[in-house]
């Protein structure tokens, strides 16, 4: 047999034993996206001095049925921006756990609150899949603003979430829609809110209200 005769058969053979060759390469898989955690150190970012006017917080609280007297889980809670806020809201009979995985955030949230003078709030050091709360804190509402999409396994804590949460609970989602408007992150991290819905119903969550009014941001509420 000759040089070419060789050749031809080890071709076959390498094709019919179903062994890529040197021109079937397999293909490359996508790598899993790895969220990212927002950076104390810019924490400034997060309160623009318009922020109040394209946030809504009374609408939103409104919307979550917050009132004098509840107990609110704000989930990420960041430099305390929206804590504060659900303090004022739920006054001096009501309760706001602030979670955040991360000490730095929960060291600001100390400062705020003492420098705001509010003493309804406890700052919780969380972990990244379950919020950690306190056996008898039970929320009537939980507040997640613009740190879902941060999650590493949604699904896990959006179960852990519901745990805690009474019969008659809300969880509200709010996060930055798909695109580079507005604030908030690249294109790149944010997620779709078809993407939330089908995470917090694969969690046993069902989706009660979908709200418009936030010019930014989608605002999705869910029930048990």
């Amino acid at each position: 047999m000759n040089l070419r005769g060789i050749a031809l058969v080890l071709t076959l053979a390498v094709v019919g034993s179903g062994l890529p060759s040197a021109q079937q390469k397999p293909a490359a898989q996508k790598p899993p996206r790895t969220p990212r955690l927002f950076a104390p150190q810019d924490l400034g970012l997060l309160e623009p001095p318009d922020r109040e006017a394209w946030q809504k917080p009374d609408q939103v609280m409104d919307a979550l049925h917050i009132a004098e007297g509840t107990t609110v889980l704000d989930l990420g809670a960041g430099g305390g921006w929206f804590t504060s806020r659900l303090a004022r809201r739920v006054g001096p009979n009501g309760r706001v756990y602030a979670v955040d995985v991360q000490s730095l955030m929960i060291q600001a949230i100390v400062r705020r609150m003492q420098r705001e003078g509010l003493t309804n709030v406890t700052p919780v050091l969380g972990d990244y899949d379950d919020p950690s709360l306190p056996a008898n804190a039970n929320p009537d509402a939980v507040l997640i603003v613009d740190t879902f999409h941060e999650a590493e396994h949604p699904v896990v804590l959006l179960q852990n979430v519901a745990r805690t949460l009474k019969a008659q609970g809300r969880i509200g989602i709010i996060d930055y829609r798909e695109g580079e408007g507005g604030p908030g992150p690249g294109s790149e991290e944010r997620v779709p809110p078809g993407v939330v819905i089908s995470q917090a119903q694969t969690a046993g969550l069902k989706l009660v209200e979908q709200h418009k009014f936030l010019p930014y941001q989608y605002f999705l509420i869910f029930g048990r």
